[in-house]
């Protein structure tokens, strides 16, 4: 056999492996960057969870069910009874 024609087919050879060693790395840096993004997506999912969850709580604190009970043990508000209620009356303009 020919020196070149042995020479070009090893140097074929070696870009041909070459390009399957590139394409190979290539493939598995794209398998880990989607494994990365996978992840990323699982924590955007709950955090999201966690938002919508404390957006209920707030909701639930915020509340007048929440509210009024705490204000009255507090400021020792109560509910006033008849003898304690004044009416006023409002006068019409002419």
């Amino acid at each position: 056999m020919d020196p070149a024609i042995l020479g070009r087919a090893t140097v074929a050879l070696a870009v041909f492996f070459g390009s399957l060693g590139f394409v190979t790395w290539r493939q598995s840096r794209a398998l880990e960057t989607l494994a990365e993004l996978d992840q990323l997506y699982s924590q955007v999912s709950v955090a999201r969870a966690q938002v919508i969850e404390l957006d209920r709580e707030i909701q639930v604190l915020t509340s007048r069910a929440q509210i009024v009970p705490r204000a009255r043990a507090a400021l020792e508000m109560h509910t006033p009874d008849g003898s304690e209620q004044v009416i006023l009356a409002i006068e019409q303009p002419s």
